[in-house]
């Protein structure tokens, strides 16, 4: 299991999402676009809570890009 690298600068970025709990878009390969808070990330995947609190569970290998929502 590869160590996760808390010094990445898109590590960083994606816990500052979580601790300000920023509404984030996130698009994937299978071209689905999911919109909604970060709860937790390691270094496999990534946890968003949809806008009815329901956790979507995303291998990061599956993400084209995650941006903060304006």
């Amino acid at each position: 299991m590869p160590e996760f690298d808390t010094s990445l600068p898109s590590v960083r970025q994606i816990q500052t999402y979580i601790k300000e709990k920023k509404e984030v878009e996130m698009k994937l390969i299978t071209n689905d676009l999911h919109v909604g808070k970060v709860f937790w990330q390691d270094s496999d995947c990534i946890c968003l809570l949809d806008q009815s609190d329901l956790p979507i569970l995303i291998w990061r290998q599956a993400i084209v890009y995650l941006k903060p929502k304006n």
